[in-house]
């Protein structure tokens, strides 16, 4: 440690406990991005203490200290994005989304197999604001031009859908979109950002729950809102900052590690789901498989040649003769398939979705979701081998 005040009238102890006059050596390279954490940032000269988010400077840490920033340009330039912007979750990523673009009298497209909490949206917060939210069958690709009004305000995509799978044509929908001037947000969780592309789709807003992929583990909560250029980042930033969306330095650290391991988790991932998918295709029990990999899946054929691959969630529909008492018993029978919301983590998942998204007639209470971990893919098989043995009749 260095002493750069040892002599003359030093401050007195209490003083110097706050502001201490001893630092450590400079000249630490480490692997592992530093965790800065900070509320105040101190300014050399008043004249630096500008308060103004365009400027790129730090004036505050609730707009992020360095390690805040560096996950947000990271993610930034994976997706190849003109900026990022590190929210507490993936549900507030979305809420930016909405209030960045949209105010009283906006109608809003969503699909109608988009993620729960972004449909719950549409009846509760956003009518009391005067926001009209309309769901819209995610198959439909260009002939959105017919349900954009003069007051559309926002498109929302989310391919596939998180529970039913649908694959959309985002492009066709993103050109129908520009057409009449209106923006598209993308929800591109599912490939954590990197398995579609989304602003070369036309997608002017990305986001993404770090929560699943990114972080990994099943440790932390963040989101992404990924934007296209300047125009759009000058739309989401001042309400970015109005709103205080706050995130901890310590929990990008983690998600800046979880990077580090993303595409090997994706690669295995992607081999153990696509194995256990294949296998629960052959089981009678199972009436259909919904991944978007296989050829039956709803939009198959546009994830073909729009992804560069398939990640860990999927789901499975139970044959005519399974009611809900029995999907119930398959999943309590579960060992290694924990019972949980999420995915994306290294434990394997299981829930239950008695009425989803637009194939909720259709599907009954049969419904499934499963999402594959990290286990081994032989012991994953075998639990559900045992679940299904445990519910025949």
């Amino acid at each position: 440690m260095t002493n750069d005040s040892r002599s003359g009238n030093r401050p007195d102890w209490r003083t110097r406990l706050i502001q201490p006059d001893v630092r450590a050596p400079g000249g630490f390279l480490s692997l592992v991005p530093a965790v800065q954490r900070g509320s105040t940032v101190v300014f050399e000269r008043l004249a630096d203490a500008q308060d103004d988010w365009r400027s790129g400077r730090y004036t505050y840490g609730l707009y992020g200290t360095p390690t805040v920033l560096e996950l947000g340009a990271r993610i930034a330039d994976l997706e190849g994005a003109r900026h990022s912007f590190v929210v507490p979750g993936g549900q507030a990523a979305i809420v930016l989304a909405y209030l960045a673009f949209c105010t009283a009298g906006s109608h809003v497209l969503v699909p109608e197999s988009a993620y729960g909490p972004n449909k719950e949206l549409g009846p509760g917060l956003l009518r009391g604001l005067g926001i009209e939210v309309q769901a819209y069958p995610p198959s439909i690709g260009g002939d959105i031009a017919d349900l954009i009004r003069p007051k559309t305000s926002l498109i929302w995509c989310e391919s596939p859908g998180s529970i039913t799978m649908e694959v959309q044509d985002v492009p066709a929908i993103a050109a129908a979109a520009h057409e009449h001037g209106v923006p598209v947000a993308l929800d591109n969780t599912y490939a954590a950002g990197v398995l579609f592309d989304a602003f070369a789709a036309g997608v002017d807003v990305s986001v993404q729950a770090l929560t699943k992929y990114v972080g990994g583990h099943s440790d932390l909560l963040l989101g992404t809102v990924s934007v296209r250029d300047q125009q759009i980042h000058d739309r989401v930033g001042p309400i970015f900052r109005l709103l205080g969306l706050a995130v901890s330095p310590d929990d990008c650290a983690l998600a800046l590690r979880g990077l580090e391991t993303l595409a090997v988790r994706l690669d295995a991932l992607q081999r153990s789901t696509l194995a256990i998918a294949g296998w629960l295709k052959q089981q009678q029990a199972v009436a259909r498989v919904l991944h978007p990999a296989f050829a039956d899946c709803p939009g198959h054929d546009i994830w073909a040649r729009q992804f560069t691959g398939s990640s860990s969630v999927f789901s499975i529909v139970f044959a005519d003769d399974w009611n809900a008492a029995r999907v119930a018993r398959f999943v309590d029978a579960l060992r290694l398939f924990r019972i949980g919301y999420s995915w994306g983590g290294t434990t394997s998942l299981v829930m239950a979705y008695p009425a989803a998204g637009s194939n909720a007639r259709e599907y009954g209470a049969r419904l499934v979701r499963l999402n594959v971990g990290l286990e081994a893919t032989d012991d994953l098989i075998g639990d559900l081998q045992q679940a299904l043995a445990l519910c025949r009749d």
